[in-house]
């Protein structure tokens, strides 16, 4: 069961990464928590430039950890 809403991606391909606001969106979790989970090694990031990048394989399996975890 995929959790995240299908966003158009340019061109036609899947998404890798987002950047912070939409990794917020996506999940739900506040931008506080999300920059905490980084922090704290729970949750990927790259650094390109200014631009902060989450890989969305990284979100998926922060939502499946903590889903198997409430089980």
């Amino acid at each position: 069961m995929d959790h995240f809403p299908k966003a158009a991606p340019p061109h036609g391909h899947d998404l890798i990464s987002v950047r912070v606001p939409e990794a917020v969106r996506m999940t739900g979790i506040s931008r506080s928590v999300l920059y905490e989970l980084i922090k704290a090694n729970e949750l990927e990031a790259v650094k390109i430039g200014r631009a902060t990048l989450v890989p969305v394989q990284s979100l998926r399996a922060l939502i499946e950890k903590n889903t198997k975890k409430a089980a």
